[in-house]
């Protein structure tokens, strides 16, 4: 299933999204220049998360008491942030850069850019912290956008869970265009996880194993549900689209909008 668009109005123009859309595919061609130069691996390594890389400099650090090695922890921990632009395969950075493109977009017209680059920076390294926790003597790299990806789809779900998807189904050498409720990409989010080996790069070791840790990039999607219900009812009221309100959950909150839209026009 290849999601294209959704039936909402037109989005803002979504130059955030535009943005990382750029960064990560100018890092992935990057990466494939590394590959060819024999150089990739080590640039994983150095830049992925290695749960027992960073369990074992924490250890350190506790039991020296040196500051030296409490500032090398936090570089270590900072390291999430650059294992999120980061791929390991052609289909893995062609999934998230396609979920970004069609629910990043609604997402920044809801939240802004500036909230929705915290939002993809923050719960990509919230879920980089879990999955450090969850499997400490993990030996192999993570790297991915996956987590940040799923959040901006949980953000999506929570204001539009109603909202209807065009779709690609491809079939051999046949393509058919569907519509599949934006549900549906939830439970397609997580298959989609297990294709991501496919199409991997050269690069030594294992990379991206399929473990708890690498499971626990869903959590970016409650993360990314929390991060926007606050802005939820502010969007509501600001909405003066009917056809938008009425794909917003909850029912009590669009009469609230509505009232407050009749109020506005009473005014005037």
């Amino acid at each position: 299933m290849i999601p294209i668009r959704d039936r909402l109005p037109p989005p803002r123009t979504p130059f955030l999204v535009y943005g990382l859309i750029g960064l990560n595919a100018a890092l992935f061609l990057w990466e494939i220049k590394l590959e060819f130069a024999g150089q990739l691996s080590d640039v994983i390594l150095s830049w992925g998360i290695t749960p027992a890389q960073v369990t074992q400099i924490f250890s350190d650090a506790v039991s020296s008491g040196n500051p030296a090695a409490w500032f090398v922890f936090l570089i270590s921990i900072g390291g999430i942030l650059p294992a999120l632009f980061l791929h390991s395969s052609y289909t893995q950075i062609l999934g998230n850069l396609i979920y970004l493109w069609v629910f990043g977009r609604r997402v920044e017209s809801v939240l802004g850019w500036r909230n929705l680059l915290g939002l993809y920076l923050g719960s990509g390294f919230l879920v980089g912290i879990l999955q450090i926790l969850a499997e400490p003597n993990l030996t192999t790299p993570l790297v991915g956008s996956n987590s940040a990806i799923a959040a901006i789809l949980g953000a999506y779900l929570l204001c539009f869970p109603k909202a209807k998807i065009e779709t690609i189904l491809p079939l051999v050498i046949i393509f058919i265009p569907i519509e599949l409720p934006a549900l549906f990409f939830l439970f397609w989010w997580f298959v989609q996880q297990a294709f991501y080996g496919v199409g991997e790069l050269n690069i030594n070791g294992a990379v991206n194993a399929f473990s708890i840790a690498y499971l626990l990039q869903g959590a970016g999607l409650i993360v990314g549900a929390l991060g926007v219900y606050w802005r939820k009812g502010r969007v509501l009221e600001l909405s003066q689209n009917a056809s938008l309100q009425k794909l917003i959950l909850p029912q009590r909150d669009r009469s609230l909008a509505e009232r407050s839209n009749l109020g506005h026009k009473s005014v005037d």
